[in-house]
C-alpha cells in the first residue's frame, strides 16, 4: 500500500494527541483561504514536486484537499520519492466541516 486513509474524526483526536502528524494542504490559495485546518501547511498541488524536501521523512504526514482527490495524488507523488509514513484524509475538508470540526480562513504563508 502506497499510503493509508484517515478519517476526519481520527485526524481531529491524531491532532489533539501528543505526537501529531505534519499536516498539509495541497489546495489552491483561494480554496484556503476560505477555509483550512488549524496548523496545516500550504503546500499547492502542483507546486508540490518542487517542494519534496519540505515534507519530513522522520514523522507521519497527512495531506488533504476538498474532497480527498488531490490529496491522494499527493500522497502518491510524495510515496516515489521515498517517503512512508503517508496519510490521506478521506472526504477530505468536505468531510472534516461535515463531522462539525473546525475550520478557519488560512493566513497567507511566505514560501
Amino acid at each position: 500500500m502506497l499510503f493509508q486513509e484517515i478519517d476526519a474524526k481520527q485526524l481531529a483526536d491524531w491532532l489533539a494527541g501528543e505526537n501529531p502528524p505534519y499536516l498539509i494542504d495541497v489546495r489552491t490559495p483561494e480554496e484556503m483561504a476560505q477555509a483550512s485546518i488549524d496548523g496545516a501547511v500550504a503546500i499547492p498541488l502542483a507546486a508540490l514536486p518542487l517542494r519534496l524536501n519540505e515534507v519530513p521523512r522522520d514523522r507521519e504526514v497527512v495531506f488533504y484537499c476538498r474532497s480527498g482527490a488531490r490529496s491522494g495524488q499527493a500522497c502518491m507523488t510524495v510515496r516515489q520519492s521515498g517517503h512512508k509514513k503517508l496519510y490521506n484524509l478521506r472526504g477530505g475538508i468536505i468531510a472534516w466541516g461535515q463531522a462539525g470540526l473546525p475550520v478557519a480562513p488560512m493566513v497567507a504563508q511566505a514560501s
